[in-house]
């Protein structure tokens, strides 16, 4: 039988035990998949979607890090369910969906949040081999699309939902030797705009959120060098990098009633990056 989801909202440790009383749950009652929730941006949503009241299903093929995202959760006092989940595979992401409706009986936010990028394979169109575009196509684009089909259909008959695309400004802007990576995010903004159009009459909400350069294990490789890391600090009007709880509020806000009349946005994070 699926369980109630009237979840109880969570005293985080930047909370008072008064500030959490009194504080208003903006994703009461709501159940949230997030994608690649196991560290990083997917990590800082998931975990301010549980300090709102929803209820994660943290999607990460890895069990390590998934497993971690979802116990601290529940340590918290929120609700998360993880299920193991490579995003590319159709079956798996199925067998998800399906645990998901069964244990909550619905799913009001998809957050895809899962990607990869091959830093080190990475190179221009005529250099790059067929495995980088194919496994970086698989889970960057493909898993997008495969989540959403796979969750609209239990989001059509409550007449309600938010699907949320993770983007990048490389699929907006030219940068060198990320020519896989690229194309991959340029491509979840054409299906961001495609849902969106499709979806809007049913009352779901489709946007899209494009971080800037996020400190996140993602971008380990390329932040570790010293003077990399100052480079991409500097070019943000910001002046600094941003971090996982700086997605996490627009996240929450597409995630919310609040964003009722938000339909094929794309909302920017990213320091002033593409305002120069």
């Amino acid at each position: 039988m699926a369980k109630s989801n009237k979840f109880l909202p969570l005293n985080m440790a930047t909370d008072t035990q008064d500030d959490a009383e009194q504080r208003t749950m903006r994703l009461q009652g709501k159940v949230a998949i997030v994608t690649g929730a196991g560290a990083g941006i997917g990590r800082g949503i998931a975990e301010r979607f549980a300090r709102e009241g929803a209820a994660i299903v943290i999607a990460e093929v890895d069990p390590t890090s998934g497993e971690s995202t979802a116990q601290a959760i529940r340590t918290a006092g929120g609700e998360a369910l993880f299920v193991a989940t490579d995003v590319s595979s159709e079956a798996q992401v199925k067998a998800m969906v399906d645990k998901t409706r069964e244990r909550y009986g619905r799913i009001d936010v998809l957050c895809n949040n899962a990607a990869v990028l091959l830093f080190r394979e990475e190179a221009p169109a005529h250099e790059l081999t067929n495995e980088t575009w194919d496994r970086t196509m698989a889970v960057n684009l493909r898993g997008y699309w495969l989540t959403s089909k796979y969750v609209i259909p239990a989001m059509l008959p409550q007449h309600s939902g938010s699907v949320i695309h993770g983007a990048s400004p490389t699929g907006l802007f030219g940068f060198t030797r990320l020519t896989a990576y690229s194309t991959s995010k340029g491509g979840v903004i054409g299906l961001m705009r495609a849902m969106a159009a499709d979806y809007a009459p049913e009352h779901i909400r489709v946007n899209a959120i494009i971080p800037g350069t996020i400190d996140t294990p993602m971008n380990a490789v390329e932040l570790a060098d010293p003077v990399a890391r100052a480079r991409y600090a500097e070019i943000a009007p910001a002046r600094r990098l941003g971090t996982p709880e700086d997605l996490a509020g627009i996240a929450v806000f597409l995630a919310s009633e609040d964003s009722d009349y938000c339909v094929g946005g794309i909302f920017t994070v990213d320091g002033g990056l593409t305002a120069v």
